[in-house]
């Protein structure tokens, strides 16, 4: 996910304040490389058994509906400018227990990703080099990421900037395969305005493929912790935003668009390599060089996230949210082996018990507890003047980005529910925890 170090300058009464050194570009570039990731070379297929072949619909339904908490987002980091994203504003707004259960939902939305890319990890990309079960490729995978990890920040960044490329290059690729397609006469173009399937009608077609289609989008959020690293917020956050979500929502939708022209909508909803079926159809790219390029892909947003979960689980140790034996580090190394541990051995459960497609409707739904956090605060949050000139959405659309929250999660399967809300709870019940511990240590500083 984040994918800069915070590098401190003076001092503040407040405690060190970060140093401002991201321009509108750079914040761009930031946001791009955190949303185009993996979730597009596993999940098209899904979106395709969920919605029929008009596959971009769902993609660009996704995006409308993330641009709308994306606008929630803009308002709250340009009115606070400061590392803490959805917790933060949700303290603010609720106080400190939704606070800590916004923050929970962030961690365990990053270990049920990297439980789903690591199953994705182990599908048809993989198959074109070697046939192994499934769960046991997640499992040592998961292993081999968190010895990444473990090593060292600087190495594991050092090998995102490569994989960047490399994913983005693989995606641009299908595009211009499925140009090549359309051009020679040998794609379906009728395929793009078939919506819906046996079971489902065109409109529940789009919503249930939409849930799917959103996790390609996830990842904007963790950008609100570099806004007080950001030389202008005020200016340069809401374009740098808005701008890399059209980006990569346009680049999805021709995505999208290629792999229905190209493919049968029944052989991509089969799929575990979607995008790898789109290539063997048009030919002239060996498909062990693209399978090669997804499994890039897939693997670096499996590191990122997992980088994420492990600082959000030691910093919330560090704070006495979580146990403190989760705040222990490698002597020589610094990074936090324990907390590395802990959620790595979590991913690993989860990729054991779930598919895909269920890990990642799991992620969405504890994302949509979180963006309706975020919406509502911004409306509770208007009597609080925050910094001046501030981005200020229309109160239209956090009130319809609230609406969309609750519109995807009546999409979720009762299974999914059923994860998720015991993800919650157990949220719920460390949050309570900690509230009594703080009363407590405020009962003694009284008495002291």
């Amino acid at each position: 996910m984040a994918r800069l170090r915070t590098r401190h300058s003076a001092d503040t009464p407040g405690g060190p304040a970060l140093k401002r050194a991201l321009t509108t570009p750079l914040l761009y570039f930031f946001i791009l490389g955190d949303v185009l990731g993996a979730g597009v070379y596993v999940l098209v297929g899904q979106v395709a058994a969920d919605a029929g072949g008009a596959v971009w619909v769902p993609l660009a339904v996704a995006l409308l509906l993330a641009m709308l908490t994306a606008a929630s987002y803009a308002e709250l980091a340009t009115k606070y400018p400061r590392a803490g994203g959805a917790s933060h504003y949700a303290t603010r707004a609720f106080g400190p227990f939704a606070g800590f259960v916004a923050g929970f939902c962030m961690l365990a939305a990053g270990v049920v990703s990297v439980a789903a890319l690591a199953r994705g990890f182990g599908g048809d990309y993989l198959s074109e080099f070697v046939t192994l079960p499934v769960g046991l490729v997640a499992v040592l995978f998961l292993a081999l990421l968190a010895l990444v990890n473990a090593r060292g920040i600087k190495e594991s960044t050092r090998a995102n900037v490569v994989a960047t490329v490399v994913e983005v290059g693989g995606l641009l690729v299908v595009v211009a395969l499925g140009v090549w397609l359309m051009v020679r006469g040998d794609g379906d173009l009728g395929r793009l305005g078939q919506l819906g399937t046996p079971e489902k009608g065109a409109a529940a077609a789009v919503l249930s493929g939409s849930v799917l289609a959103y996790y390609s989008f996830v990842g904007f959020e963790t950008s609100v912790n570099v806004a007080e690293e950001t030389r202008d917020p005020r200016r340069s956050y809401p374009r740098a935003l808005f701008g890399a979500l059209a980006t990569a929502g346009a680049v999805y939708v021709l995505v999208g668009i290629a792999a229905s022209v190209a493919v049968p909508t029944a052989t991509l909803a089969r799929s575990s390599g979607p995008l790898l079926e789109v290539v063997e159809e048009a030919g002239g790219v060996p498909t062990r060089l693209f399978s090669a390029i997804a499994l890039v892909a897939v693997a670096n947003g499996a590191l990122l996230t997992g980088i994420m979960a492990s600082r959000l689980t030691y910093g919330m140790a560090r704070d006495g949210l979580l146990p403190a034996a989760l705040t222990k580090v490698l002597p020589g190394r610094r990074t936090p082996w324990a907390a590395i541990a802990v959620t790595t051995v979590l991913s690993m459960l989860l990729a054991l018990t779930g598919s895909v497609t269920t890990l990642a409707s799991t992620l969405v739904l504890l994302l949509l507890v979180v963006f309706l956090m975020v919406n509502t605060a911004v409306l509770v949050l208007r009597r609080d003047a925050g910094e001046s000139d501030h981005f200020r959405a229309p109160t239209a659309l956090p009130v319809l980005g609230a609406a969309s929250c609750v519109a995807l999660a009546t999409q979720i399967e009762a299974e999914v529910w059923l994860r998720g809300l015991l993800v919650v709870a157990v949220g719920v019940v460390l949050a309570a925890v900690a509230a009594v511990r703080r009363a407590g240590r405020a009962h003694d500083g009284e008495r002291g």
